[in-house]
């Protein structure tokens, strides 16, 4: 019985790698009866039918799990921002942030358009935003192949996933990463600043220079439903540090007297835009909530 992993997903098929050989799959009913689907990224089992393709009735246990994009034991989430055509969101990197800590998955950050950014005060602003928080940041230029070396090397040997806002340069990195891949590209549109979404299913690629790459469609919105707001703390590091010496046990870090964090954040020991995307975000759950 043939044991492999899903490394493309699309209309109804899933494509299991064994080795070197690619086996176009159909999952059996049992899943949907369970209302369980198989990801990309997941481990299985299928029989082989008399035409010559297989029929998914086994999924390994999953290490990790992302809803959205749906990829299943990734260890490793890739925020992709530009500096420039369109400008970085501090936002959305944040939010994207503490949706790859929720889901157990090491962040790393890669900055594009490094030719295009405005000064290089721009680009020391963003890179130390993250860093002091201690995540890792690679800025790159696939014009002048600046950070691609170093970025090889952090996505070796491991299973990551891309994301990042549309036309941040996120497909033309996968180019210079993988001669031939031959990733399709999109405009920028100039009436919106924003490019058109060119990924259209999620599917596994193997690095030249080892490990994986899970290209995902391109997305900009992430939904806190089901949300706790008393777990958002645990999602920014720099915050999680300060909390344990708020006055009362619980503080949000909003309202609350005798509160550690917002001292920490009149300090500048945790950043202004930090501290206020963890707000709206804690006004997002709560409103959630409400709802």
């Amino acid at each position: 019985m043939p044991e492999g992993r899903i490394v493309k997903a699309l209309s109804g098929y899933y494509y299991v790698q064994v080795d070197e050989e690619l086996w176009q799959c159909r999952a059996r009913g049992l899943f949907k009866k369970k209302q369980f689907s198989p990801l990309v990224g997941d481990w299985v089992s299928f029989d082989i039918t008399e035409e010559g393709q297989g029929y998914i009735h086994h999924v390994v246990p999953r290490e990790t799990e992302l809803k959205r994009p749906a990829v299943a034991n990734a260890n490793q989430g890739v925020i992709v921002a530009s500096l420039a055509e369109p400008v970085v969101q501090l936002l959305l990197i944040d939010k994207l942030l503490v949706h790859i800590e929720r889901a157990r998955l090491k962040p790393l950050i890669v900055l594009t358009k490094t030719d295009l950014s405005p000064s290089a005060d721009a680009v020391d602003a963003a890179v130390r935003t993250y860093e002091k928080v201690g995540y890792p940041v690679v800025t790159t230029s696939v014009v002048s192949d600046a950070g691609l070396e170093e970025l090889r090397e952090a996505l070796a040997s491991h299973i990551s996933v891309f994301a990042g806002q549309s036309g941040v340069g996120k497909t033309s990195l996968l180019n210079a990463l993988i001669p031939n891949g031959d990733f399709a590209t999109g405009e920028i549109s100039a009436k919106l600043g924003r490019g058109r979404h060119t990924t259209r299913h999620v599917e596994m690629v193997v690095l030249p220079s080892g490990g994986w790459i899970v290209d995902t469609p391109g997305f900009s919105q992430l939904s806190f439903q089901g949300w706790d707001a008393a777990e958002l703390t645990a999602y920014f590091p720099e915050i999680a540090r300060f909390a344990a010496n708020c006055k009362y046990r619980g503080c949000l870090h909003d309202r609350e007297p005798g509160c550690a964090v917002k001292r920490a954040r009149e300090s500048g020991a945790v950043s202004a835009s930090r501290y206020d995307n963890y707000l709206q975000f804690l006004q997002e759950i709560q409103e959630e909530k409400r709802y």
